[in-house]
């Protein structure tokens, strides 16, 4: 016997998926089935008194014809057509050749849709069927406006490419509907365009520096605050009669990432492993020595463009519940959100409104490089750096001080190379403001940065300018 079951969302009130419950038909009857509204309809009232566990065959009263029947039952009360449809629903074989039924086979998860259902139920079946909304939903959606107008977007950036760019891969898995490829080509231009800007405005900068920039800039922390700016929610569950205006995806489990969390041991994608760093699966040779050293020039090749190691997919480990299925992160699904809009704008509008959208949002933001750095021998690196250079040997020498003989002293210390002050650093004892008058010279070359920068996508366009080299350091000190 075909059993059916009504499906119904049961999470927060504010959830956006709120719409009228459809049926869906499963080769086995369910063992409980209940019911979230207080008054249940004729249809329900059936399905009720049909999931019954014991029906006494000895009362009266009962409608049942025995344990030999089906146990359907059907009030008197009930429209015509819902009793028509509940009896087609309820037949022992449905063959697949038969013309006149409505089965499609397996390959359909078992949905029925009777021809004598309502229209309006029937594309309320045919939307729950669908892992995302449809083409046809982005323009009646007031979400997606507002988004596309708060954007400043222009027609020429259609708002159907907009709607597929809020679609993850863990929500809808066809490429042709979800946002994989354009936040493939938006990475790439973020990279492009962050790395430039911060090579040719700090060209002396070490490149571990540079990573911790990228990540400020591009980062998944960043850019899921952008999606906030933006106003973008995201939806509890995703579906077709979801409003496009919502960023889909799947969750992890909140329990199992707190279980598995990047700071423990045990986590199989975690970097560290027992203090050493963990590059099983990574895109790296000699996967299978873990305590090898992960210098800053391999990062540059192997790692992806924060330094951080690159996961294969074989390794990716689901912390879902059911392991088939596929779940990220909100940071994930946030950034592959963003990446795709900046794809779709060098689709729909070129390279310049790209780069006009990569300003505006992200080279926009303030970022003070100079609270990066973290010296672990300031001076040693001041020597090394002085004898690479040719300068003359640091010496630091006090410029002036007070209270020496009271609770409170500062001293103003001074590291001079010959006659050229290098740095200078305030501190209550002489060995602090020496380390901080080297770590304030260091800074002062670290942080050179040209009167006029000029990037390499500057050359691209019809009123493209001349290209000027820039200059290009030969890298940090390596103690």
């Amino acid at each position: 016997m075909k059993a059916f079951r009504l499906l119904r969302w049961s999470g927060s009130v504010l959830s956006p998926r709120i719409r009228p419950c459809v049926f869906h038909f499963f080769y086995k009857p369910p063992s409980n089935l209940r019911f979230l509204s207080a008054a249940a309809s004729p249809l329900q009232q059936a399905i009720q008194h049909q999931n019954q566990d014991h029906i006494p065959e000895e009362d009266p009263g009962s409608s049942s014809t025995g344990p030999k029947d089906d146990g359907l039952i059907i009030p008197e009360d009930m429209p015509e057509s819902l009793q028509q449809a509940v009896q087609h629903q309820n037949q022992d074989h449905i063959s697949e050749e038969d013309p006149g039924s409505s089965y499609t086979g397996p390959e359909d998860d078992g949905l029925i849709i009777p021809e004598d259902m309502p229209e309006s139920l029937q594309q309320e079946a045919r939307l729950r069927a669908l892992p995302s909304p449809p083409i046809s939903a982005a323009k009646n959606s007031a979400k997606l406006a507002a988004l596309h107008a708060r954007l400043s977007f222009t027609p020429r950036l259609p708002i159907e490419t907009l709607a597929r760019c809020l679609v993850d891969a863990t929500a809808d898995p066809n490429p042709d509907f979800n946002n994989t490829s354009l936040a493939l080509l938006g990475r790439d231009l973020y990279s492009y365009y962050t790395s430039e800007a911060i090579l040719c405005r700090y060209p002396r900068l070490p490149t571990a520096v540079v990573f911790a920039a990228m990540s400020a800039y591009v980062g998944p922390r960043t850019l899921t605050q952008i999606t906030k700016e933006w106003g973008v929610e995201l939806v509890a569950e995703p579906g077709g009669e979801v409003d496009p205006g919502y960023l889909q995806c799947r969750r992890e489990d909140s329990m199992l990432i707190k279980k598995h969390s990047p700071t423990s041991d045990t986590d199989p994608t975690s970097t560290i492993e027992n203090g050493q760093p963990n590059i099983a699966g990574a895109n790296r040779p000699n996967v299978d020595q873990k305590t090898w050293r992960r210098g800053v020039s391999s990062m540059t090749v192997y790692d992806d463009e924060f330094g951080d190691l690159i996961k294969s997919s074989s390794n990716r480990k689901s912390r879902n519940k059911d392991p088939k299925i596929e779940t990220t992160t909100v940071e994930d699904a946030c950034a592959r959100f963003v990446q795709a809009v900046m794809g779709a704008i060098y689709l729909h509008r070129g390279k310049q409104a790209a780069k006009l959208f990569f300003k505006a949002h992200i080279l926009s933001r303030h970022l003070d490089v100079g609270k990066m750095f973290e010296f672990k021998q300031p001076t040693l690196d001041l020597s090394k750096l002085c004898a690479r250079e040719g300068f003359e040997s640091p010496v630091a020498r006090i410029l002036s001080e007070t209270g020496r003989a009271s609770r409170h002293p500062v001293f103003i210390v001074g590291v001079f190379a010959g006659r050229q002050k290098l740095g200078e650093g305030a501190a209550s004892s002489l060995n602090e403001a020496r380390v901080r008058a080297a770590v304030g010279a260091l800074k002062g070359w670290y942080l050179y940065s040209p009167l006029e920068v000029r990037v390499p996508s500057d050359t691209e366009g019809a009123n493209a300018r001349r290209w000027k080299p820039v200059l290009v350091d030969i890298g940090e000190v390596i103690v």
